[in-house]
């Protein structure tokens, strides 16, 4: 299948392929996705190509016929890219390449390209960098080096142009050193959280493009960067948000997730993404009106279970229910989904509603204990940190006055460690 779209910018072909484990419903979905990615990064789809194959060729990916296919049409149009939807091995690479006569990069290396050119701060900055070299790490190959001095723009941002001729030590080196600074980050990150105690976190997380960013401008007054497009937010930003004229707490927007995220850009955000894990509870926001939410609910909890954050108490917020034509599907979500609320961010609608469905779930989890215990007892106060979160610790003579807030599941637990049977 080829369908000529348009013709402008650094001009691409993007290629799927469908077996029996994926088939040409969900290839095209993928493909769908894989052309706003292009977008976002500053191509221009022009045509777009699937291939139904029982496994994929290990020397090309896709079959010797496809890859002919492709290459007329690379010449008739004069195309000087090709994006793949998965992951290429640096063999694939530098056969496609060699046959194709152009720039061949994978779903990897594009998210990549765009975490480079989004990178605003020094912290993403540093991630992205690490990202990109143990991308890069196992690709190495003569062949980049002929292309990085032929062919600029999507694929070759960072150090990806800088490195290419710096062998395997020399990265390992480097990816060492970046390593080391985003442990430093990491724990400058934990001081700063040490600070945000006296208050409740949530963390937004979900599918990029969601609407996160707008909904915590909303809910806190901000001026949070927005945009239509995919990883529109790198940098986590932590606002302020009144639930009631009383109650405050601090919400965080995180970077967005997607489908087949590269595992080593998850771990290199790790520090970012353990404003997650530390948050008492999320707000998973899903585009409702996306054909494909339910997948993206998948991706979005697949991310969290590898990061550990899967049991965490969760709200289901289902936004942009304005974009909706068909608004039965809500009462099937609200069966499924027992902590779930319907709002738009974009029009304001039932903004309340999550305020009290927010304030209902922390009532429903957590609870605040004060519990004195002597200052000799280092072992139970250890014991304590882990059973729950101390809000205080006030020294008075021997005793030590922790204020913690716990989880009601973990109540017994804490009872069982200061009065043990």
């Amino acid at each position: 299948m080829i369908e000529l779209e348009g013709m402008d910018k650094e001009r691409c072909i993007i290629v799927g392929v469908s077996t029996r484990a994926v088939g040409r419903v969900e290839t095209e979905e993928y493909l769908n996705e894989l052309a706003l990615l292009a977008d976002t990064a500053g191509a221009d789809v022009v045509a777009r190509m699937s291939q139904d194959r029982d496994r994929i060729d290990s020397a090309t990916f896709i079959g010797k016929g496809k890859v002919e296919e492709i290459h007329k049409l690379i010449l008739e149009q004069t195309i000087p890219m090709v994006i793949f939807d998965d992951d290429l091995s640096a063999v694939q690479v530098r056969n496609l390449e060699r046959i194709l006569e152009c720039k061949v990069i994978d779903r990897s290396g594009l998210i990549l390209d765009i975490f480079a050119s989004r990178a605003k701060s020094n912290e993403a900055k540093t991630q992205v960098e690490l990202a990109q070299l143990q991308y890069m790490l196992p690709r190495l190959t003569r062949q980049w080096t002929h292309l990085s001095k032929q062919f600029g723009g999507i694929g070759t941002k960072g150090p990806g142009e800088t490195q290419i001729e710096t062998d395997r030590r020399m990265i390992r080196s480097r990816i060492s050193i970046l390593k080391e600074k985003l442990e430093r980050i990491s724990q400058q990150r934990s001081t700063q959280r040490k600070g945000r105690l006296h208050h409740t976190r949530a963390a937004l997380v979900g599918y990029t493009n969601t609407g996160k960013s707008t909904l915590l401008n909303l809910l806190s007054g901000s001026d949070v960067f927005v945009e239509n497009r995919l990883f529109a937010t790198l940098d986590p930003t932590t606002r302020l948000v009144p639930l009631t004229p009383s109650v405050q707490m601090l919400m965080t927007d995180t970077v967005g997730f997607i489908r087949k995220l590269p595992h080593h850009l998850v771990a290199s955000f790790k520090s970012t993404l353990e404003e997650v894990t530390e948050a008492d509870l999320l707000l998973h926001v899903v585009d409702v009106s996306s054909p494909t939410f339910e997948e993206q609910i998948k991706v979005v909890k697949e991310t969290l279970t590898e990061l550990g954050a899967d049991d965490k108490p969760t709200l289901m917020v289902f936004n942009k229910i304005d974009l909706l034509n068909d608004r039965t599907i809500l009462q099937t979500l609200a069966d499924e989904y027992p902590h779930r609320v319907f709002i738009s961010a974009m029009r304001g609608i039932n903004i309340l509603g999550l305020k009290d469905e927010v304030l209902l779930l922390l009532k429903k989890e957590f609870v605040e204990e004060t519990i004195r215990v002597r200052q000799d007892q280092q072992k139970l106060i250890s014991q304590l940190h882990s059973a729950g979160e101390v809000l205080e610790r006030i020294y008075e003579d021997e005793e030590v006055v922790l204020r913690m807030r716990i989880r009601r599941k973990d109540r017994e637990r804490v009872e069982s460690l200061i009065h043990p049977k």
